[in-house]
Formats: structure tokens, C-alpha cells, sequence
């Protein structure tokens, strides 16, 4: 009668998977946890606030224009 041999990768395949979703779970937790990390501490200048600004063309009237041009 003939035995049966296992391959090496045969044996091998349940520990491989194991290691391959250990990997990709501590993939993903520092993915997660270091957008987490930067979305509480941003820094200050990317607040997300925009300064107003005057459009290239617009003239500016002073108040003491038009008083001299009465």
C-alpha cells in the first residue's frame, strides 16, 4: 500500500494564512490609528479656513474720495 506524504506547502498552508491576515489586520490597525492620530493633532495651519480675497479687477472707493468728489 502507498502512503500518503504531505507537501511542505500543504502542511504549511494553514500557518501561511495565519500569517498573511496577521499582517494585513496590523496593516490596516496602524493605517486607521495614524489617520485617527492626525485628524485629533493636525496642525494649525491646515484648520481648513480660507482668507477672504478681493477679486485681481475690483477698485477700492475711500470714504475721503467720495466726500471730495461732491
Amino acid at each position: 500500500m502507498k502512503t500518503k506524504t504531505l507537501t511542505p506547502m500543504g502542511s504549511l498552508h494553514p500557518v501561511i494564512f495565519f500569517v498573511v491576515v496577521y499582517v494585513v489586520a496590523l496593516l490596516l490597525s496602524i493605517f486607521i490609528c495614524s489617520s485617527l492620530f492626525y485628524t485629533f493633532n493636525g496642525s494649525s495651519r491646515s484648520t481648513g479656513r480660507i482668507d477672504p480675497v478681493e477679486p485681481a479687477g475690483s477698485t477700492v472707493v475711500t470714504v475721503s474720495t467720495l466726500a471730495l468728489q461732491r
